[in-house]
């Protein structure tokens, strides 16, 4: 994360809410979304970053594949797209590059 922070120019919160699909390996950039000011910004990625970042993805998403198995995986949606979206929590695109380490169930949906 530390590397991705500096490297990238992100703060911590954009750190932390980047999702999958918010990172383009073809094109080197970053997506960030709601930064500061509430605007959305596109950033590099560096380069020396995508083989380690690939790595963890994929370590990432072994970790979500299980989850899904368990009943568990489904990751909180911004504004109304769980309404407009009912299956999109669970796809993998949408999950966290940096997930949390335990399961929690959200007191808000029960899930």
């Amino acid at each position: 994360m530390a590397s991705l922070m500096y490297g990238a120019g992100l703060r911590l919160m954009e750190c932390l809410w980047l999702r999958v699909q918010d990172i383009d390996f073809a094109r080197s950039e970053i997506t960030v979304r709601d930064g500061k000011g509430a605007k959305d910004r596109v950033t590099m990625l560096p380069e020396s970053l995508k083989t380690p970042l690939q790595n963890h993805l994929r370590e990432v998403k072994a970790i979500h594949e299980k989850d899904m198995q368990d009943g568990w995986g489904r990751v909180q949606m911004p504004d109304a797209l769980d309404r407009k979206y009912p299956n999109a929590a669970a796809d993998w695109r949408w999950q966290w590059v940096f997930p949390q380490e335990h399961r929690w169930a959200n007191p808000k949906t029960g899930q």
